[in-house]
Formats: C-alpha cells, sequence, structure tokens
C-alpha cells in the first residue's frame, strides 16, 4: 500500500513537471527544443533575438522571432511563459563617436545675446 501511494505520488510530481511552461527569458536551446514545435533552427533564433534584444516583454514578442508567425506562436501560448528574471541583455552596439555640441542659435537658451 505504501509503495503504490509512493508511486502515485512521484507520477504526479514527473507528470506536473512535464506541463511546466519553458520561459523564453532563461531557457538554453536544449530547454526550448523540449516544446514541441520548436526545433533546434527555431531554438537557435529565440536566443538570438534575446542576445540581441534583451528580454520578451510576453509571448507575443516572438513574433518578432525569424521562423514565428501568428498561428505557430498561438500553438505555442500554453507551453511558454516570460519571467522578468535573469534574462540576458543586449549585446551593445559599435560606439559611435560623440557629436559636436552645436552653437546655439540667437533666442535659443544658452545662445549669447547681443547686447544693445
Amino acid at each position: 500500500m505504501f509503495l503504490r501511494g509512493m508511486l502515485l505520488a512521484l507520477t504526479m510530481l514527473f507528470s506536473s513537471l512535464a506541463m511546466a511552461a519553458v520561459d523564453l527569458n532563461t531557457a538554453s536551446k536544449e530547454e526550448l527544443t523540449s516544446v514541441k514545435g520548436i526545433g533546434p533552427k527555431k531554438a537557435a533564433a529565440i536566443v538570438e533575438y534575446r542576445k540581441k534584444n534583451g528580454s520578451f516583454k510576453s509571448v507575443d514578442d516572438l513574433n518578432n522571432v525569424h521562423g514565428f508567425g501568428d498561428k505557430t506562436v498561438a500553438k505555442l501560448r500554453g507551453d511558454l511563459t516570460v519571467s522578468g528574471g535573469a534574462a540576458e541583455k543586449p549585446a551593445a552596439k559599435a560606439d559611435k563617436p560623440a557629436k559636436a555640441d552645436k552653437p546655439a542659435k540667437k533666442g535659443q537658451a544658452g545662445a549669447k545675446q547681443e547686447q544693445w
């Protein structure tokens, strides 16, 4: 009887883990491919998008990733989630040289006013 109860508890635990949504902001490529409908190429595209653009704000942001459209996102919605947690930050863009300050025009704040 005890063994049967333990087996039932373990079965329930594993089934609940299998239904857990995968977080777009923290999942590895391998974790993403565990979702039905996401293969290695799509998983790589998600990770690359996350590196370039930062955290997903919602599952709908998946529409911005190459290979995903409205229908695909709708099918995946129940298997995915988005946290506000430790996501990758966007890659730093190349530094642009600082713009030289333009002289202020007459009448603008900071412009030298002619004295009469």
